[in-house]
């Protein structure tokens, strides 16, 4: 059978006061260590969670940023390429009614000296045709009559001479 001897007792005491010490030394300090280590690990990881749900919230605001930004840019080229073919079309616009008033100047001033080639034309053919009639005739013609029929006569070339170049 068993036998139980005072060692066998003295054994079990120092086996019980050696787990109340070891618990109040080393047992409770550790479970403590390790629930507050536990804390931690789950105060960190919902730190983290919260911080990734925030870090998603700033993208989507970025994104959403990003996006108005590039809108904006948008509107701005295409409002500024919109000045820009008004502009064009306004400076064409001016560049031909410049090209006109030029146009339109220089024809002017064209007939102008042409009207006053003509008038010198005529003073000095009627001139010429006196001084030839005069020479045929061999007298003078000044009359106001003789000048009057040259002036007929050179009136009947320039228009016969108008005539021919219209066609």
């Amino acid at each position: 059978m068993l036998d139980f001897s005072i060692t066998f007792v003295i054994t079990i005491i120092n086996i019980a006061i050696l787990f109340f010490i070891l618990r109040a030394l080393l047992f409770k300090p550790v479970t403590k260590f390790m629930a507050e280590r536990a804390q931690r690990v789950k105060n960190t990881i919902e730190q983290a969670e919260k911080e990734k749900i925030t870090a998603q919230r700033l993208l989507e605001q970025y994104k959403k940023q990003l996006n108005n930004a590039e809108k904006e840019a948008d509107s701005i080229i295409r409002s500024a390429r919109e000045q820009a073919e008004l502009e064009r079309e306004q400076i064409l616009a001016n560049s031909k009614i410049e090209a006109g008033r030029i146009l339109n100047a220089a024809q002017a001033k064209l007939e102008a000296d042409r009207l006053a080639a003509m008038t010198l034309f005529k003073t000095e053919a009627a001139a010429l045709v006196l001084s030839a009639a005069g020479r045929l005739l061999k007298r003078e013609l000044a009359g106001p009559e003789q000048q009057r029929f040259a002036a007929e006569v050179l009136d009947n070339l320039v228009q016969d001479t108008q005539h021919q170049e219209k066609r």
